[in-house]
Formats: structure tokens, C-alpha cells, sequence
């Protein structure tokens, strides 16, 4: 009889038990549930409020001169949005042409908080850019980069060269570009956009110097964290990116991103050896920009140490 009586109890024990465990994988369930329910509410209300919006952030330039390693660097922030694509809007005519409705169709979506970057480094050297995005937004922010002028001008024809032997179509020697008939060919492109102080000349008849901010293309190569530290305080923004999100890729031999746990590195396109120059055509470009970059430095009031060796696009 007491063996029948414990054996019930043990019963109705395993019972209760049996009961607790299903009443807290409900509760479980319930929970996970509501925790979805809520995760697609805050999705659903984060898709009503996203759109698209006109940047309040534009890179400009220089080409050659780390505008799209900023861009990939500035898109850590959770208060930014990134246009992906170079829109070439404010220099290209054709675009231009198709009105500001096709340039907001380019931009991300992004939330009221954030701010909407785009970049097209032919901006900076465009005559027409500069007028074209005052009248579009006369507040805007701008970023501009800029790095040793010959060093660009030799990664500006790198860049071509690679693209010309890809297609296997004919190309010249920098020297052939750069010389005729033992003088400085002043009419060659990439040593027109190398001259900084005209285009900004440019610039700051529709825009303050204190809406443009100078990164330091040379610096960003070297030591990134320290001067996305100053865009962020330029854009005002609060100090999402870490030093931690930059790590020296040896292979590379330039740093790449780290972000929750996904390493990101530049395409193939970027880091390419340049092609050996002749001391004298060096000292010959350094000897004809430095005028140049003296009227650059009383611009914007800083100097830069520029001239040097650099063997990285």
C-alpha cells in the first residue's frame, strides 16, 4: 500500500515537473516570438522612415588620392550611408542633364538621422562642379583629399596604363606624356588635375573654406584612425570608428578594415607598384608644382611634406 502511495507520488512529481518543462518552452516560445514580432516591427518602421536623400556629404577629389578608401572608412559609421557607385553628375554634362530626380535615384536609402555621402573625385578638377552643387545645396560639407602632387600625377597614369594593358590597347611611357621636346608637357591632364591651388581657387568662389575639409591622402595611407578621427569631428558626428577597425595587411602592404569580425580590403585595383621614373622628370614635376603648392599651403593655411618617395597607387 505505501509502495503503491509513493509510487503515485513519484508519478504526479514527474507529472509536475513534465508540466513545468512545457509551461517554461512555452514561455520560451512566447518570448522568441515576441522578440521577432518586435525586431520586424523596429525593421518595418526603420523601412517606412528610410528614403532617399540628397547628400550632405560630398568627396570631391583628388582622383588618385584615396577617395574611395575614405569612403569604405567613413561607411563604418552607423550615421552614414554611402552612394556606392561614382554618380559623376556635377562634371558630366549628360548627367547633369537628366535633372536632380535621376542624381536622387543614385543615392541609398538612408534614416532622417543619418547622413547620405556621395564621391566623385573628377569633381574637384570640373569648372563647372563647384557652381553646379551650390546651387543644389550652398551648406554642404565637402572632403577633400589630397596627396603629394607627383605621387598622384604617377598613380593617375598607373591607373590608365593597367586599364590600357587589360585591353591590350597601346599606351605611352609617363616620359612620352610627360616631356616634349625636353619640357614639361604643361597640357597633360594629370598634371593639370595635380594643381591644387587653381581648382580650389575655384572652389572658394561659392564655398567657405571652413565647409571644405583637407584630408591628408599621404596621412590616411600611414595612419587612417587619425584622420577619420578629424572627418568625424568635421561632420560632427559622434565617435563611432575605432582604431581597432584598422589592421596592416603585410601581403598588401596597406591597412584594411576590420568590422564585426569581417575583414575588408581594397580591390586589386589599389595598391599597384608604380612604374620606375626617372629622377630627373621627378625633379622636373616637384621643380614645376612647387610654386603651386606654396599657393596651396596660404590657402588653407597648413603645409604638407610632399616631394618624397612613394612607391604605392
Amino acid at each position: 500500500m505505501i509502495g503503491t502511495l509513493l509510487l503515485a507520488l513519484l508519478l504526479l512529481l514527474l507529472l509536475h515537473l513534465q508540466l513545468c518543462i512545457c509551461l517554461e518552452v512555452i514561455r520560451a516560445a512566447e518570448m522568441v516570438t515576441q522578440l521577432a514580432m518586435e525586431e520586424e516591427a523596429a525593421a518595418n518602421a526603420m523601412a517606412a522612415n528610410s528614403s532617399r536623400r540628397m547628400p550632405r556629404v560630398i568627396i570631391i577629389g583628388v582622383r588618385k588620392g584615396g577617395t574611395r578608401a575614405l569612403l569604405e572608412m567613413l561607411n563604418l559609421h552607423p550615421d552614414i550611408e554611402v552612394a556606392r557607385s561614382e554618380i559623376h553628375f556635377f562634371n558630366l554634362d549628360e548627367n547633369y542633364e537628366r535633372g536632380f530626380g535621376w542624381y536622387l535615384a543614385q543615392m541609398p536609402l538612408s534614416l532622417p538621422y543619418q547622413l547620405t555621402v556621395e564621391k566623385t573625385p573628377g569633381y574637384f578638377a570640373s569648372p563647372k562642379a563647384p557652381a553646379r552643387i551650390y546651387d543644389m545645396n550652398s551648406s554642404i560639407r565637402l572632403l577633400l583629399i589630397v596627396r603629394d602632387p607627383a605621387e598622384r600625377l604617377i598613380s593617375d597614369y598607373t591607373q590608365v596604363l593597367y586599364n590600357r594593358k587589360e585591353r591590350r590597347k597601346p599606351f605611352q611611357s609617363l616620359e612620352q606624356l610627360v616631356l616634349r621636346k625636353g619640357k614639361l608637357n604643361t597640357n597633360y591632364k594629370a598634371i593639370q588635375r595635380s594643381l591644387y591651388d587653381v581648382h580650389l581657387t575655384n572652389w572658394l568662389r561659392f564655398f567657405s573654406l571652413g565647409q571644405i575639409h583637407i584630408v591628408d591622402g599621404d596621412v590616411l595611407i600611414q595612419d587612417p584612425f587619425s584622420e577619420v578621427e578629424k572627418v568625424e569631428r568635421f561632420l560632427k558626428l559622434r565617435p563611432r570608428i575605432l582604431r581597432s577597425n584598422f589592421y596592416f595587411n603585410q601581403t598588401k602592404g596597406f591597412y584594411c578594415l576590420n568590422t564585426e569580425g569581417r575583414e575588408k580590403c581594397l580591390d586589386e585595383s589599389k595598391g599597384r607598384p608604380h612604374p620606375a621614373v626617372n629622377r630627373s622628370i621627378l625633379r622636373k614635376l616637384c621643380d614645376y608644382f612647387s610654386e603651386h603648392n606654396e599657393r596651396f599651403y596660404k590657402m588653407v593655411g597648413r603645409t604638407f611634406s610632399w616631394c618624397g618617395n612613394n612607391s604605392r597607387v
